[in-house]
């Protein structure tokens, strides 16, 4: 069944629609994508897929909109559109039964290992759908056991196999040359295979459901609705964008350093909003050129991320798909760190460090157009308890693992409403993924974990106030075992917005048998050997708005929960406490409060 144009796209009129079925359809859609969601979740091989959730699925149109995403992760989902639009440029012979396989960060994808399963999904000989499951991989096949190679200076030293919307389905079975391709350079086969079938099993659900709701509404129905949704989307996009003040915005910020970034990498994001015209315009074109190395951000995690920063700052549950993009103008400049990258530069980093930062500059920047808006900075960077681990079991007969572990807590960021998230992840996750089970990472590798604890005091202080960063330090089962990661946030700390305080740094730490500690750089490729174990603090979230304007209540509730310490109580909020949060006796002398904030206020 031949592909053909989906009439949805033309300039034809298109009847009106009845609002409550559109929302019946729009909630339809939005649970076909869930349970893509949640097939993909109970049927991974990798613990990052089905233990830390480090996958998004969406359905985009016929005509390539982005049409639904529900929980997806917000550097996932944005670009799903772009690849869509890849699988339908470069195959003129779509048609039903085919799946797509897509990881090139040149071609619309986030990073190499992220793997994404396309589903052309046709209705009565029409392609109305495409189903996209985005998964990241325990191993893509880099010449280095990490799927975060910041040391690689181009995609050649990266190594990973690159599949531009090849296909590896057809008339619904397997192109089993592809699967030899990937069997022969992943290092562990049999757990990737599982992997590639629980992603090929979700958008074939979801080919399934959408194909039941065509059926049960009839397809006139179904292309009235993707364009009443959209546009009505859009005038939601537009409707929040009127009740922003006009205003140019910029914020510079700066990725940390690493042993070949010495002088780190500088950031900067400019924002024009046009209330009048319902437009707004993000410029990310000032950035500086493409680094010899892996932080370079693809096409689509560029966009992805000052949407995401964009969307965070809206006070508003504007949907995120095509519709409202509509109102968006993003500038990228060819060949730049923070834009569309110049081939053959790696972007294996893409997802996470660059990108952490550029959605805080954003929902920083957005903090600059008054009390109660944007939103202070998210702890980031990937350490000790976000690592890649690799070697050997010798619990399974030696058997070979690879696998990224998700044991971190960064803090997450105030915003003008609401605390830091405690287990916000990093900015590019914002709380979408799982933190590991610490009992089934023992199980699916030969770690013991020593300490997992909230670092009290480490949130930035403020009127709402960030969350406190995570402390994480595991020895390992096995002779030796590698631990690479990319790093970030040892050096520029999460800033607090609107007079909060910034966030507490990370710190990772090598741990001899003796107890002497060897601080880490960013960038670690680092052998673990038996006896020593290895040590991670993330950082905190920013705070925002003044410290002293938080309720007493709150700061008691904060010293109660280990959140904040009875000291920084006193000394940041003016908070005094008697008793001790050890025996239950812990209360606010109000008297005494008073007295000090009006001193701390007119010193």
């Amino acid at each position: 069944m031949q592909a053909t144009n989906p009439s949805c796209s033309e300039n034809a009129p298109v009847p009106p629609m009845d609002p409550v079925l559109m929302a019946i359809i729009a909630n339809r859609i939005d649970a076909v994508v869930r349970e893509m969601t949640h097939t993909l979740l109970r049927t991974a091989r990798s613990a990052v897929i089905n233990s830390a959730r480090d996958f998004s699925c969406a359905i985009c149109t016929g005509d390539n909109e982005l049409l639904a995403c529900a929980e997806g992760l917000p550097i996932h989902i944005f670009g799903a559109d772009m690849q869509a639009r890849t699988m339908t440029e470069r195959h003129a012979d779509l048609a039903e039964g085919d799946c797509y396989l897509h990881n090139d960060p040149y071609t619309g994808n986030t990073h190499a290992a992220d793997h994404t399963f396309l589903v052309p999904v046709f209705f009565e000989g029409e392609h109305l759908f495409t189903a996209v499951a985005k998964a990241h991989q325990a191993d893509c096949g880099n010449s280095l056991p990490t799927t975060y190679m910041s040391t690689a200076r181009d995609l050649f030293e990266e190594g990973s196999l690159i599949f531009p919307a090849v296909r590896i389905q057809r008339d619904y079975k397997m192109v089993d040359d592809v699967v030899a391709m990937m069997r022969s350079r992943i290092r562990v086969p049999s757990q990737w295979y599982g992997d590639f079938l629980a992603g090929i099993g979700a958008a074939r659900i979801a080919e399934l459901r959408l194909k039941e709701v065509c059926a049960k509404y009839g397809k006139s129905a179904i292309k009235t609705f993707i364009k009443a949704w959209l546009d009505y989307t859009e005038q939601r996009m537009i409707n929040a964008l009127k009740s922003l003040p006009a205003a140019s915005l910029s914020r510079d910020g700066r990725h940390d350093s690493t042993p070949f970034l010495p002088e780190g990498i500088p950031l900067r994001v400019d924002v024009a909003i046009d209330p009048d015209d319902a437009r707004i315009t993000i410029d990310l074109t000032r950035n500086i050129d493409n680094v010899d190395c892996g932080y370079n951000q693809s096409e689509a995690t560029a966009v992805s991320s000052v949407m995401a920063g964009l969307f965070n700052s809206l006070k508003s549950d504007v949907p995120r798909n095509s519709g409202s993009f509509r109102r968006v103008d993003i500038k990228l400049r060819e060949g730049a760190v923070a834009g569309k990258p110049r081939y053959p530069h790696s972007c294996s980093v893409a997802t996470t460090n660059v990108s952490d930062r550029m959605i805080n500059l954003t929902g920083l920047a957005f903090s600059d157009l008054g009390d109660g808006l944007g939103l202070a900075e998210g702890g980031v960077g990937l350490g000790v308890g976000m690592c890649v681990l690799s070697g050997t079991d010798p619990r399974y007969d030696n058997a070979r693992f690879v696998n990224q572990i998700h044991l971190c807590a960064s803090g997450g960021p105030a915003s003008a409403s609401a605390d830091g998230w405690i287990t916000y992840g990093i900015p590019v996750v914002a709380g979408l993924m799982y933190r590991d089970s610490i009992e089934i990472d023992e199980l699916k590798h030969p770690i013991e974990v020593k300490r997992a604890a909230i670092v009290a005091g480490t949130g930035g202080a403020g009127r709402r106030r960030g969350a406190p960063g995570s402390m994480i330090e595991y020895g390992i089962k096995s002779e030796t075992m590698t631990m690479i990661y990319p790093g970030d946030g040892q050096e520029f700390a999460p800033r607090g917005a609107r007079g909060g305080q910034d966030g507490g740094l990370a710190g990772r730490w090598l741990i001899e048998p003796d107890g002497k500690a060897t601080k880490l750089t960013n960038a670690a490729n680092i052998l673990i050997r038996k006896g020593q174990t290895v040590r991670g603090q993330d950082c905190g979230g920013g705070g925002y708005g003044p410290p002293l304007e938080r309720e007493p209540e709150r700061v008691l509730e904060d010293v109660r929960e280990r959140y904040e310490t009875p000291a920084r109580a006193r000394e940041i909020y003016g908070v005094v406490l008697t008793g001790s949060a050890d025996d239950d006796t812990l209360a606010i002398d109000l008297d005494a409060t008073r007295t000090l904030r009006r001193h701390m206020a007119s010193a």
